[in-house]
């Protein structure tokens, strides 16, 4: 079986999983998140978050980004603005309204200014402990990673969130897969590595 059918059919089990792990804990995950975050995440002065508009069961980072803004620390959301290519992040702050993209997604308005983060808090549908995660295969995360890696952003910290209970044994993982560095649950948070 190849890395790409591998994966695929992990994914089946990987939303069960997730799906389980968001029922069993709710909102109450969320302020312990933003806990973990910034308890143990490196962040510099200024520097840009990255987080998403949650989908589905997908951990919630509103928390994290809601005390970052608290922080003075500017957030931004991601945004497709074409198929197979990197991700932008557009300026967002809390209340501002979302518009409707592909995929389900919800992004910030495109006159939103655009920014490039530092850290990239990364949705998943599963994780294990040396960095692979199991996105939904559009490889947006992937591809928006090695783009800012390549262009010099080697500083940039790619922070998976997810229930404690998304964490396999060992997920496939194909040549262009990015990694993670970091890794937050309810549970805590872990610099992979």
């Amino acid at each position: 079986m190849s890395a790409a059918e591998a994966k695929n059919a992990a994914r089946i089990a990987a939303r069960d999983r997730r799906s389980a792990a968001q029922g069993l804990l709710g909102l109450d995950a969320a302020p312990l998140f933003a806990r973990h975050f910034f308890e143990r995440i490196p962040l510099a002065s200024g520097a840009v978050i990255a987080g998403y508009a949650p989908i589905s069961s997908e951990a919630d980072p509103m928390a994290i980004l809601r005390e970052a803004e608290a922080r003075g620390f500017p957030c931004v959301l991601p945004a497709v603005e074409a198929r197979a290519q990197p991700l932008v992040f557009r300026r967002w702050r809390h209340g501002d309204p979302l518009v409707d993209g592909p995929h389900g997604t919800r992004a910030p308005a495109s006159d939103a200014p655009m920014l490039t983060p530092q850290v990239l808090i990364v949705p998943l549908l599963a994780f294990d402990r040396a960095g692979r995660r199991l996105g939904y295969g559009g490889g947006y995360y992937d591809r928006t990673l090695a783009f800012l890696r390549a262009r010099g952003e080697k500083s940039i910290l790619a922070v998976g969130l997810a229930f404690s209970g998304q964490e396999a044994d060992e997920l496939p993982e194909e040549s262009d897969d990015q990694r993670l560095d970091w890794i937050v649950t309810e549970r805590g948070a872990s610099r992979v590595g």
